[in-house]
């Protein structure tokens, strides 16, 4: 492929531009998620909002599909050719303490923002993961740890600053006065429309919480674990997030040796009330039975992240969810799905289901694009796959067993779903299953905005985009 003015494009940028079999190039496009990777014709690593111009006016000139990558947690559709604008080296964040904002750039990961927050006695409505890019998590909507207290992430953006490609690649500063449409498609909508360079979000006056994991044997009461915390659930305020995990632990030195090799059914809570307060509520779950590890505490928010304490070494996976009615899973609906997905799958599957309502099932003062508000829970399961070109190297199934399986799992919840959640799809997906995270007239809107912001199809790796044909 001849592409036109790429020795101008290496001159115009602050930072790298890489092309196939360049080094560097594999570096660049590699994100956490291993299940796949970009292969795009052109990687520009921006280091600036102006980078992310140069790269997309370069795309435009060539006729080529442009996809945007920051940590890599939630790939989708893997970008085949065109050029990958990687936003991973865009870390600053500002926080203005008086007006209770942050402004984060497109790389800043949730971690390093609860840091910066803190030290203002102030948080954001961040997710469970602290590696997880804060907006690429926030454009999908964002299911946060407190987020039955504060809402979905999306909920609390004012401005986002995105790079389209119409005549001179403007940057776009698009708040709910400039562009309200725009601004209630991006938020929820996933992106689709440009590149986001950077957003400005509310932060929370939350400084401790009460929280952390309640760890049981699930090879004995996995079943009782997740009956007793779905009735549990109907009782709790709002100021309570829970979940469940149910997952095989592997046999190694770095898991507790009263985990080790064991299938494990963890509650996760996050609580913003007092010590006292949250000990009462969770008494009923630490009666259960069969605990093994109790890591529920007080803590700084700042160690928020050790209530999933999931893995931070990037490997490759698939998932599939349902968001549920507010009945979540009948007996018979648990007893299967938990069957599908248990110690015995031909493949580990990690099963979780989340707590929402709350402030979640909430309309936003402005309009956004987040779907299925009147879901209770969310279910979804996870698992490994093996990782292109070292195939024979990485511990995985195949994607297409995985995603199988996947089917098998969520089949007996099927009829309680109310559709599915972006920020929890992992790999490629058919139309279909796009389709279905956004409910009732959103994909109109979005596709209507599309051929207003992007006519030509740029933009177009993106889950309600980027969804094929089952």
């Amino acid at each position: 492929m001849v592409l036109s003015g790429l020795a101008a494009l290496r001159k115009a940028v602050h930072g790298s531009v890489f092309v196939r079999q360049e080094a560097g190039y594999d570096l660049e496009r590699t994100g956490f998620q291993r299940g796949d990777r970009h292969a795009p014709d052109v990687i520009v690593a921006a280091h600036s909002a102006d980078d992310v111009r140069e790269a997309v006016a370069f795309a435009r000139r060539n006729g080529l599909p442009v996809a945007a990558q920051a940590t890599g947690h939630g790939l989708g559709e893997a970008a085949r050719g065109g050029v990958l604008v990687s936003t991973r080296h865009l870390r600053s964040i500002r926080v203005d303490p008086a007006a209770r904002t942050a402004w984060v750039e497109a790389g800043v990961r949730a971690g390093d923002l609860v840091a910066e927050a803190a030290r203002y006695g102030l948080a954001p409505v961040n997710g469970s993961a602290p590696g997880v890019g804060v907006v690429a998590y926030t454009l999908g909507g964002g299911v946060g740890l407190l987020g039955r207290r504060f809402g979905y992430a999306a909920d609390s953006v004012r401005r986002v600053d995105l790079v389209t490609g119409d005549e001179g690649t403007p940057l776009r500063q698009v708040s709910a006065d400039s562009e309200p449409e725009l601004f209630r498609g991006l938020r929820g909508g996933g992106g689709g429309f440009g590149v986001v360079t950077g957003m400005e979000i509310e932060l929370v006056a939350v400084q401790r919480i009460f929280g952390g994991r309640l760890v049981f044997d699930g090879g004995e009461v996995a079943e009782d674990v997740l009956r007793s915390w779905q009735k549990w659930t109907t009782s709790v305020p709002d100021e309570l997030t829970s979940a469940v995990t149910l997952l095989p632990a592997p046999d190694l030195p770095a898991v507790p040796a009263p985990l080790r090799g064991r299938y494990l059914a963890q509650v996760h809570v996050a609580f913003t009330g007092t010590r006292q307060e949250g000990e009462r509520l969770i008494a009923p779950l630490r009666a259960i039975g069969s605990l093994l590890a109790d890591e529920v505490r007080e803590m700084p928010y700042t160690e928020c992240a050790s209530v999933f304490s999931e893995p931070d070494t990037p490997h490759g996976y698939r998932s599939a969810n349902l968001m549920l009615g507010p009945d979540g899973l009948d007996d018979e609906a648990r007893h299967s799905v938990l069957a599908a997905s248990g110690p015995e799958a031909e493949t580990m599957c990690v099963l979780s289901m989340r707590h929402l309502g709350g402030a979640l099932s909430r309309p936003p003062a402005v309009p956004d694009a987040v779907p299925h508000r009147d879901a209770g829970y969310l279910l979804y399961v996870l698992s490994p796959v093996a990782i292109p070109d070292i195939r024979e190297e990485s511990r995985g199934a195949d994607p297409d067993a995985v995603r199988a399986l996947h089917e098998r799992v969520l089949a007996p919840a099927a009829d309680a779903a109310l559709g599915r959640n972006a920020n929890f799809l992992y790999g490629p997906q058919s139309r279909d299953v796009a389709r279905s995270v956004y409910a009732g007239e959103t994909p109109a809107f979005l596709e209507r905005l599309a051929r207003r912001y992007d006519p030509e199809g740029m933009f177009r790796f993106h889950l309600w985009r980027a969804g094929r044909e089952a």
